[in-house]
């Protein structure tokens, strides 16, 4: 039950396109690319979703009610942050075009965090590399310096809120991700995004009811190798907390933009 679009067969081939609706190299079982849940290519449409850098491609499988067969184009760099996606060593990963310090390659994993027994919406941003200070020539990692000049904060407790962060906004649309923006870089202009999707991020429904009540987003930020591929919340949980008794997470609250 494959969908392979006309763009994607260009690509690949019409032989590889002619084996995968027959079946022969059809994934049976697999991780949505959009919204990291099991599906199955024999009883439910499926998409297929080509990732293509400058020297290679990965083909990945998604849902069709997710989002349809198409081509996505990414720098060579991004498509390491694609495959880990796809392979499941990064749930939830998608690709930036900009972070503070430069290019990199952000794993963003949604997931519900418990605070004061009510449910808030939350993302774990952690890069897949260290990220430098522009015009750094050394090997250290300022990915945390830069959030905290931005005015994250550093969380010793998940247990509180985080502080609010004034001028950033997490967008979402038609009930996806789509970015996370940050101020302009002159007194009011417009936002900019920290964080853009390549693909829009399908969250779950529990995700959007909790955005929906709290209309914010709490914004967890760790180092490369703080958090891991964490495959449940209560994993997560226990990862963040962790990272947060090392010193080792920042944390922001911002409004929702969107719906």
């Amino acid at each position: 039950m494959l969908d392979v679009s006309d763009d994607v067969r260009a690509e690949i081939g019409d032989e590889e396109a002619e084996l995968l609706l027959a079946g022969d190299n059809a994934p049976g079982s697999y991780d949505c690319t959009s919204c990291r849940t099991p599906g199955n290519s024999e009883t439910e449409r499926t998409s297929t979703v080509l990732f293509v850098g400058e020297e290679t491609a990965v083909l990945a499988f998604a849902h069709a009610t997710c989002i349809p067969s198409q081509v996505v184009a990414v720098s060579e760099e991004q498509l390491q942050g694609a495959v880990a996606s796809i392979t499941g060593d990064s749930p939830g990963a998608e690709t930036p075009q900009s972070v503070p310090g430069g290019q990199a390659v952000l794993g963003i994993t949604s997931g519900l965090v418990l605070i004061g027994g009510e449910l808030h919406p939350a993302l774990v941003v952690e890069p897949t590399a260290p990220i430098a200070r522009p015009g750094s020539t050394g090997p250290g990692d300022d990915f945390l310096p830069l959030l905290i000049e931005q005015g994250f904060h550093f969380i010793t407790d998940t247990a509180a809120l985080p502080s609010p962060l004034e001028g950033w906004s997490v967008l979402l649309a038609g009930g996806q991700l789509h970015a996370v923006l940050q101020p302009g870089a002159a007194p009011g202009a417009p936002q900019v995004a920290w964080w853009q999707a390549h693909q829009a991020l399908s969250v779950t429904e529990g995700w959007r009811a909790a955005v929906n009540k709290t209309q914010r987003v709490l914004i967890y930020a760790a180092p490369v190798g703080s958090i891991g591929q964490q495959p449940r919340e209560d994993l997560l949980r226990d990862a963040l907390d962790k990272a947060a008794a090392a010193g080792q997470l920042v944390a922001a609250s911002m409004p929702l933009a969107g719906t």
